[in-house]
This record gives structure tokens, sequence and C-alpha cells, in this order.
């Protein structure tokens, strides 16, 4: 094998491949080219031991240089952050003004493996946040946050008859890096054109879709795979039975997939894990298993327990194998996949939008019971709408939804959030009705919600940040969710952004006098300005952009933000100089003899004159010379003649120091996050 193409494999540059080799026992020349396959294998196997060596020295260093600060850090010292008795990892990261992935990186520090989503209680969010360097303060409110939906699924699950329960189709989450063939995997097994409808090729929103194999139908969750979307993969964990992991076959374990492995562990879901892109020339599946078995994923055949199906989803290699071992799997799981059909019906929203025609539509997968046209709709104990018509994946009518079916309900009074619990209540019941005034009227503002403190006494000394104000209008709940994840993401000293409102639907006339009031940037994604919005919009010269792929949106932010930051001049000390003779004047100041005293002087270099030890003025070399001949630089020693362009003359005894200054501007870097 050739050394470039073992070092491509292991992802280092050869040289440092070379370099490393003797360390690790291994003779190879450092002008080698080749080295034969078994040879190469076991440097293969070495150089994992080492990088898991150096990932737990890195993880040891880290945790005792926590334990240091900790052990260093008075209680007075720590800043005080409100939270609330239960409280999303979101959202807590949010008031810590802290990156979400470094807030999760600590919890899994800690043993806790929670989605960006997932709630955390008061004593835990206080552990985390001491190791912050925070300090929590329970957040006293008025009313207890709203935990009936989870309970009524949890409750239904426990009291329900035994015999009443019947087995019901497996709703199966795909997962995995971005770009791994995901939804191209979905478009082999529904034998549809997905992928086509997503801008830039992501999928943007979470679809459910079923399909039967064997006479047994099969719910399908496609959760988007990009990084923005952590959320909503997270979610799609929640309401599934069995998890697909996609890895490309040229590609192998990356950041996500890691991140998915976590999420699906945490989820309790059992899973098995499809190897695409198995017809490509750099596909090399024994790597991958290897990349599998290092994340605690073992092949069968390699004497594990995970299920890897070598497939193709552009060619449609293996897919119907795939098909049958997820059968597999849920025939091994069908003592929990069941539910009571004749119950009232009980379900997850898992997409919400606002559709010009037919007002807010959500597609719901129904858990529990069997859900009709003309079934009042209720969340969170509101009254939310009534059925007033029902579609499937493939927009075809129903009259029926019954457990394990993905149904897009028209008939909502409000969209309800992402997430939401829908519930048909029992006739006895009552239900709240909406009012304007009612906080269930927020429900499409709770998502996601990132939340800006303000300034306090103790902060207004310090330099105010630059903020980009913004109004973010969207199409549906997922893509809104998803561009805040994002948003959530920067963090900086000088600069940041602060989402000022928010919401699903076209662009009206209200966002641009908000828009205007506030200074603010209106972003529409997937939607438009009303005509009279529009003209609006030019008379108060407000600035609106419409979006179709998220990471565009994000990257024109992060270019504003860029923007804002102030440039740094950075100051060079270049050498002094000794003043022997003044010879005469010039126009711009004097021509004057001396010696460099140390360092490097040179035409165009900035002086400081100084006389006694005290600085009296400034100046410029305009050129030096020796004898006749004019240098480019004088070095430490050499006499020479110096045109110096200056107010306060120059006399036999001062010292003047030459410097550069380099004007540059910040980069902006947040961590994170990796444009492209």
């Amino acid at each position: 094998m050739n050394i470039t193409e073992l070092a491509r494999r292991l992802r280092v540059h050869p040289n440092l491949l070379r370099d490393k080799l003797p360390e690790l026992g291994f003779s190879v020349g450092h002008k080698a080219i080749k080295i034969d396959n078994r040879q190469a294998q076991k440097i293969i196997e070495a150089w994992a031991e080492m990088s898991r060596k150096q990932r737990l020295a890195e993880k040891v260093e880290q945790q005792k240089s926590a334990a240091e600060r900790r052990a260093q850090m008075k209680p007075e010292d720590l800043k005080v952050v409100l939270v609330p008795s239960t409280i999303t990892v979101r959202d807590f990261a949010s008031r810590l003004e802290l990156p979400v992935p470094r807030v999760m990186q600590e919890l899994m520090h800690n043993g806790i493996l929670a989605a960006i989503n997932q709630k955390i209680d008061f004593d835990t969010a206080s552990i985390i946040a001491e190791d912050l360097g925070f300090k929590a303060t329970r957040e006293e409110r008025g009313a207890s946050e709203d935990t009936e939906g989870l309970e009524k699924i949890r409750e239904r699950v426990e009291h329900a008859d035994a015999e009443a329960m019947k087995p019901r189709a497996p709703v199966v989450v795909v997962m995995g890096h971005v770009d791994h063939g995901k939804t191209k995997l979905l478009d082999a097994i529904r034998q549809t054109n997905v992928v086509d409808t997503e801008a830039g090729g992501i999928t943007q929103h979470i679809g459910a879709y079923q399909v039967v194999r064997k006479d047994k139908p099969i719910t399908f969750i496609d959760t988007p795979g990009h990084e923005a979307f952590t959320v909503m993969r997270s979610r799609g964990a929640k309401v599934a039975d069995i998890a697909i992991l996609v890895v490309a076959a040229d590609d192998g374990v990356q950041p996500q997939t890691k991140e998915a492995i976590d999420i699906i562990k945490s989820a309790g879901l059992p899973f098995l894990v499809a190897l695409n892109k198995i017809d490509r020339e750099q596909a090399n599946i024994d790597k991958v298993k290897s990349e599998l078995s290092e994340a605690g994923l073992v092949p069968e055949d390699w004497g594990g327990k995970t299920i890897v199906v070598p497939i193709s989803a552009k060619q449609g290699t293996n897919i119907e194998t795939l098909l049958d071992m997820l059968l597999l799997v849920a025939d091994m799981e069908k003592d929990r996949i069941v539910a009571d059909p004749d119950h009232r019906a009980l379900g997850t929203v898992i997409e919400s939008h606002v559709d010009s025609g037919s007002g807010p539509i959500a597609t719901v997968l129904v858990q529990s019971g069997t859900l009709h046209v003309g079934d009042t709709l209720g969340v969170r104990g509101t009254l939310y709408g009534r059925v007033r018509a029902m579609h499937d994946w493939k927009r075809d009518a129903l009259k029926t939804a019954i457990p394990s079916t993905p149904a897009e309900i028209i008939g909502w009074k409000i969209a309800p959030a992402v997430g939401d619990i829908m519930d048909v209540p029992d006739p006895s019941e009552e239900l709240k009705r909406i009012r304007a005034t009612d906080s269930s009227m927020k429900a499409t503002e709770e998502v996601a919600s990132i939340r800006h403190t303000q300034p306090t006494e103790e902060s207004e000394g310090h330099e105010a940040k630059q903020m980009i104000n913004l109004i973010i209008r969207c199409d549906v709940l997922g893509s809104l969710e998803a561009i805040l994840g994002m948003l959530d993401k920067i963090q900086h000293e000088q600069v940041g952004v602060k989402v000022t409102q928010k919401g699903l639907g076209n662009i009206t006339d209200a966002d641009i006098l908000s828009a205007e009031a506030t200074h603010a940037i209106i972003i529409g994604f997937n939607v438009h300005p009303t005509t009279t919005a529009e003209e609006l919009a030019r008379d108060k010269k407000v600035e609106i952009r419409q979006y179709a792929i998220i990471y565009k949106l994000f990257e024109a932010i992060i270019e504003d933000l860029q923007k804002l930051l102030p440039s740094q001049t950075e100051l060079t000390e270049r050498g002094t100089f000794g003043v022997m003779k003044n010879f005469r004047r010039t126009d711009s100041g004097w021509i004057i003899g001396g010696r460099v005293k140390k360092g490097v002087i040179a035409p165009g270099a900035k002086l400081r004159l100084s006389r006694g030890g005290e600085y009296i003025g400034e100046g410029q070399i305009e050129k030096i010379q020796l004898g006749k001949s004019t240098l480019k630089e004088a070095t430490e020693g050499q006499e020479i003649g110096m045109n110096y362009k200056g107010r306060i003359k120059p006399e036999e005894g001062d010292l003047l120091e030459a410097y550069t200054e380099e004007v540059k501007k910040q980069h902006l870097k947040i961590a994170g996050i990796h444009l492209r």
C-alpha cells in the first residue's frame, strides 16, 4: 500500500505519519513510498490504539483542570443564573450564554446523555452550572410547567388492558451524518423522489411515511441529518420504536454519527446499521466496521450484537434485506410494539405549518387509539380545533387513523408546536377555549425560544455588544426550530444576534412596523411578504431577506456579524536608532545621521522620539542611506543617514524607536460551527 493512501485513510499528513511510525514501533524509512498490506493493517490498528490513548489523556486532563478550577473558585466568584424546576438543554445553555455543544459535553462528562431539546431537572442543572462557573438559583414560577401530555401517554400505557392491546406497525427513525444517504434510502424504500424536492439536497422538515413489506406496514420518520437539525433528530428518536443508523461506506463514522448513536442509546431504542454507498470505489466496509466497533457497535459477523446491512440506496441494492431485518427486529420487540386501537386517540405532533388556503395544518403520529374525522383536538387541556379532514403521506383522504399512522390533519384553530401531545378528550371533559391572551396561543413562540438577558448594573460598565436584531418568519415549525438552533451557537464577546420576534406564515405589515421600531432585519424562510408589506418595507426602508436553504441564511448572518467586528491594530517593535548629528532641514523634516543600536530599521517605519528618557515627538523614516547608496533596511551597528519626517527637531543624543503598525480585520470564529 502507498504511504500516501495509508495517511489518507488515517486522515493525517504523510510526513506526520512517517514521523510517528518509529514511536509506534515500525521501522519504515522516512523516504519510503510503499509498504506491504499486512504491515499497513498493523499500522492502522496501532494508530487507532494510539488515538484512543490520546483521547483518554485529553479527557483526564480536562477533568483535572475542571476540578482545579472548581477548587480555586470561591462561591462569591460564581455568576448567579435563574433556573426553573425543569429546563431544556438548549434553554439552559442560553441562560448560561454558552454554546449548546459545550453544555452537552459537560452533561456527558457527568454521565448524562441528554439531547438538545430534552429537559433536565433543577438539581442536575445546578451541578452542571457549578462545573461551568455559575451558581444556579431556583426560579419561582406562577404556574407549574405542563407535563400533562407525557403523563397521559405514560398512564395510558401503564393502565392499558393487556387483552385490548393489538400489534401495530413499528415506527422507524432514520438517523446519521449529513449526506450519508438517509433521504436516498427512504427514496429507495418508497420508490418516490423526495430528494429532488429538497432545497440543496438537504431534508428541510420532518416527514412521516408508511410502506408495506410482506403484508406488514412499517412507518418511517424522516429526520433531517444536517447539523442544524439536532433538535429534530432527537425528537424523532422519542416517538420511534426502532432506529436505522445510516453510515456511508466511503466516509465512515463522523461526529454526527456518534451524536446519533448517543441519542439512540439514551432513548433505549433497538436499532440496526445500514452501511450505505457500497457501490462507490472508495467504499471500505471493514474500515467502517472497525470504526463502529470503536464506537461500541460491534457487528454480528465480528462477534457482536449489532446488525449491519451493506446497502446501496442509489442502486437499490439490499433494500429488501434491510426491510426484512427491520421486520425481524420488530418481531423481537413485538410485546412492546402494541396499542389499544379502540381507545380515544393520543399522538405526537411531528410537523406543523400554516397553509395559505387551508390554515394551520399539523402531521400527527397516532400512538394510541384511533383518530376519526370530526374528533375534537386537545393540546395541553386547551381546545385546539376539530378534525375537518385527514390525509395519509400520499395525500390520500383518511376517515380513520389507527396507531402508528402518520396523519396530516386539517381543522386546527392555531398551529400546535412540534412535540406537542395531541389528545382526543372524553366528552365529559371540558377544554379551555383559546383566547387571544391565553398562553397556549404562544405555542409556536415557545418552540426553541432563545432567551436574551437584559443588561444588569454589573454589566453596564462593560462595552456593549454590537447586536443584529432579527424578525424570523418560517413556513413550518421544524424550520423555525432549526434556524433558532443554529443561531443558538453564536456566542461571541463583541457581537451577537437577538431574535426580537418569530412565527409562522407570510411576512405582514405588522412585521414591517416591528422591524422599523427595533431596527431589525426580517428573515423569511420559504415564505413571502404580502404585497402591502413589500410596499411598506420600501417606504420604511426595512430590509427583507428570503431564503430556501438554512445554511445560506446562517452564512449571511455570520457575514453581517463579521462586518460589525472592529479592526485590530497589531504593533511590532523593529529597532532603535541613536541620533549622532542633525545635518539640515528638509520640506517635511530633517536629514540626520546616527547608529542603529538594536534590531532592524527600514523606510516606512514609524518613529518615537525620546530625549532624556522622555518621549517628545513622533515621526517616520522616509529614506535611509549608507554613503551614496540607498538601503532597504539597516541592521544593528550600522552608521547611516536618514530622512526623518516629523515636526520635532532631532538633536544629538536623542533616541528614535522604530515600529510598524498593521491593521488586521478580525475573523469571527464560533465554536462548533464549520461553514461550507
